[in-house]
């Protein structure tokens, strides 16, 4: 959201805004042990999926579309050093990781398009979400479904959940980022004011609470599988993720004109990620507890 050019905005010290961005990234939580799987966490209100529906919707290869989109991820892939960001080739191995957290933690209707471009589909969930008040899917969901129509994510990338149609879009072939948007999904599946929630999100910064939360409950929940592999990886990448975040809305609220912000920001995030992922194993041998899906110790 851009602030009108006659509100006057508020002033830093680049300084300031580094010390800022390292307290937000530095302040972040490793695996929370032992982890608790969700049990019937959706609203009675949430959108069901039609009878004989799948959950998991695939769409067709098109190999110029698909290496179009492979080009777009390119600042994805160097940003976050890892180049199946945006790729548009999803791995059974990550589709199934997926498949296997939202069934663990009950989360049973969302719908999942992986690397799909569904906007009739779309447009259907979002008329039919009554868990999200009409005022917020007639104003600001009709916009995310705009933007979902004319800047296809098939093409230009960006992994993401929409709450007011209860989808999650995968295009990375990433098993920590597509956890981490089922996190959002299940973050918002118990609550009762979905679209208030949503428009939380807009608030400057409110953001960053909810990608942490995503980010700690697909680190933890991580943590409680066998692999160490799986983990280790999911600090690679969603701490520097999570400090893209926090560059970008430092950089759009308060520094436009210092975008080194946001690289400054980046760094810490990946050396911080990869200091993390060198401890998993000595943290598996004092912490690991593998759980069942009721979320009680094994």
């Amino acid at each position: 959201m851009a602030i009108p050019d006659s509100m006057p905005r508020m002033k830093f010290h680049p300084a300031v805004l580094l010390f800022l961005c390292l307290l937000g990234l530095f302040s972040g939580g490793c695996a929370t042990v032992p982890y608790r799987y969700g049990d019937n966490l959706e609203s009675p209100k949430v959108l069901p999926l039609r009878p004989d529906e799948p959950q998991f919707e695939f769409g067709r290869t098109n190999t110029l579309i698909d290496a179009v989109g492979w080009v777009f991820g390119i600042p994805s892939k160097i940003l976050l050093l890892d180049s199946r960001m945006d790729n548009h080739r999803i791995s059974p191995q990550t589709v199934e990781a997926l498949q296997e957290y939202l069934q663990r933690n009950s989360v049973t209707n969302v719908k999942v398009r992986i690397n799909q471009y569904a906007p009739g589909g779309e447009w259907s969930r979002l008329f039919r979400n009554k868990s999200v008040g009409a005022g917020w899917r007639y104003t600001f969901g009709v916009i995310s479904m705009l933007f979902y129509t004319v800047l296809p994510g098939r093409i230009i990338g960006g992994d993401n959940y929409n709450p007011y149609s209860n989808t999650i879009n995968i295009y990375s072939d990433h098993k920590a980022v597509a956890i981490h948007e089922g996190g959002h999904a299940k973050d918002f599946a118990p609550r009762n004011f979905k679209g208030t929630y949503a428009f939380f999100y807009m608030i400057p910064f409110a953001a960053l609470y909810a990608e942490a939360r995503a980010s700690n409950d697909a680190i933890s929940y991580l943590h409680a599988q066998p692999s160490a592999r799986d983990e280790m990886e999911a600090y690679w990448i969603l701490y520097p993720a999570y400090a893209t975040y926090i560059g970008g809305q430092t950089m759009q609220y308060f520094a436009p004109a210092y975008p080194v912000i946001y690289f400054a920001a980046l760094v810490p995030g990946h050396i911080l990620g990869r200091y993390k992922g060198s401890k998993v194993e000595e943290r598996r041998a004092t912490t690991y507890i593998p759980v069942d899906a009721e979320g009680f110790e094994e």
